[in-house]
């Protein structure tokens, strides 16, 4: 991947619905040349979607909260049990004194509490810790940028 396939990365996530002819002239290339690139990347797995930014509180999401499970067993073969709660946005298998960290949005306290019920009813949790996000300073998506440029 070269810097205008990584340029063209940082224009898709500014917006992905602008014309293959306004992405080239962004970023020096001619329409066909910028569909053909983005076309690349997706077959490479580098794009695995194209997706719409949405307001989760205007949504009826307005708790966000991460949750540390507990086990008393490896949960890296649960992921399905945690895929079929869709108050779960992500899952993530962890080192450290939980098993497993999930991100929750729900649109009450009591909806989160639900949600707690229904991990712990999940096979080897043998408890919860939630943290209530009061407020989010920023979120990130992946940098298509190397660590190295500024």
């Amino acid at each position: 991947m070269d810097h205008i396939d990584r340029a063209l990365l940082v224009q898709l996530q500014e917006n992905a619905t602008q014309s293959y002819a306004t992405l080239g002239q962004a970023v020096g290339l001619s329409a066909g040349a910028a569909h053909e690139r983005v076309r690349k990347l997706r077959e490479r797995g580098v794009i695995r979607r194209t997706t719409v930014e949405m307001d989760p509180a205007a949504l009826g999401g307005a708790v966000l909260a991460y949750v540390m499970v507990d086990s008393t067993s490896w949960m890296g073969n649960a992921a399905q049990d945690f895929a079929a709660l869709p108050e779960i946005l992500e899952a993530h298998v962890i080192a450290g004194s939980a098993s497993v960290l999930v991100k929750v949005r729900t649109a009450s306290t009591e909806q989160l509490q639900d949600v707690l019920r229904r991990i712990y009813a999940i096979d080897g949790v043998s408890g919860t810790q939630a943290t209530v996000v009061l407020e989010t300073f920023f979120e990130r998506p992946v940098s298509p940028r190397t660590p190295e440029q500024p």
